[in-house]
């Protein structure tokens, strides 16, 4: 297969930093994605590309690996670590062996593949290396209230449906590996691991911090002054709460385990913190100014 130039098929240079790489990365999959483009082959495999390539660039250590390697980028590690043995074995001073006693580049190459377990083929006694596969890596984007709740879906990963379970309360920014889906690897090696790091994005109405949540609720003056009884929301719902006579605006109200779930701890929430908003009336009648006034005049009297 000829050798795909990651940065070209993302439209990015080669000094381009991660947010130009994610950026980039979404824009042409937004565009190439088989559901805008369906029964069209060239999109199927260009959506193809722009997922390997982000794969790659997006991970720091394969796009340094890619950088100085290139096409053989999955096999830079284990070719560093042949050269640092084969420097080894050529000083004998340093409790290695002397490498004139191999007879040329070929007892090299098969010394390199043995390292790394390599075995017998069909066809002779020549050795092949086993590199495991190669590592996948993808984003997947969420909303606050994706997260609430474990739920399963499924991911598309290189032409291939993947269906997986997200557990509730995942974080920001949190990667997960699940191991054996990435790619194939060579000569009967394990396949490579799946990397997904999560993006979550809040469109409620509520501020998470760890696993603790605050919003504001309003309360009108009259509420305020005499107490009563008011409907709030929660992120799961609604509860009625008891207003005491005389509350202050700003006062913080505390509704604990109603905040956010803890990731991997069942049954573990977080607290809710709530601001009261006492709010003013607007557009009073001759009569309720009447009433303020009385009542301003008793309070100063």
């Amino acid at each position: 297969m000829a050798f795909i130039d990651y940065y070209k098929t993302l439209e990015v240079d080669k000094k381009a930093t991660e947010a130009e790489i994610k950026k980039a990365y979404r824009k042409l999959a937004r565009k190439y994605h088989p559901d805008l483009n369906p029964n069209d082959k060239e999109a199927e495999r260009k959506f193809k590309e722009l997922n390997e390539a982000n794969e790659v660039l997006s991970h720091v250590e394969n796009r340094k690996k890619y950088d100085e390697y290139g096409e053989n980028w999955q096999h830079g590690e284990q070719f560093e670590k042949f050269q640092q043995q084969r420097h080894y074995q050529g000083n004998p001073q340093q409790g290695g062996f002397d490498s004139s006693s191999f007879s040329g580049e070929g007892d090299f190459s098969d010394f390199f593949e043995s390292m790394f377990g390599g075995r017998s083929s069909s066809s002779g006694g020549r050795r092949n290396a086993q590199f495991k596969g190669q590592d996948f890596n993808a984003e997947l984007q969420l909303d606050l209230k994706d997260i609430y709740t474990a739920h399963k879906r499924t991911l598309t990963i290189n032409g291939k449906n993947i269906r997986i379970t997200i557990p509730a309360g995942v974080e920001n920014g949190q990667q997960i590996k699940i191991s054996g889906l990435g790619g194939e690897g060579s000569a009967n090696a394990p396949k490579g691991d799946l990397y997904i790091t999560f993006s979550i994005e809040n469109h409620t109405n509520f501020k998470l911090e760890k696993h603790n949540l605050y919003s504001s609720v309003d309360i009108d003056i009259y509420t305020a002054i005499l107490g009563g009884e008011i409907t709030a929301d929660t992120f799961d719902g609604k509860v009625k709460l008891i207003v005491k006579p005389g509350t202050q605006n700003g006062t913080k109200v505390k509704l604990k385990g109603k905040g956010f779930p803890v990731y991997k701890k069942e049954g573990e929430f977080g607290d809710l913190y709530l601001t009261y908003q006492i709010q003013i009336p607007k557009n009073l009648s001759e009569k309720e100014k009447e009433l303020f006034t009385e009542l301003a005049k008793l309070r100063t009297s």
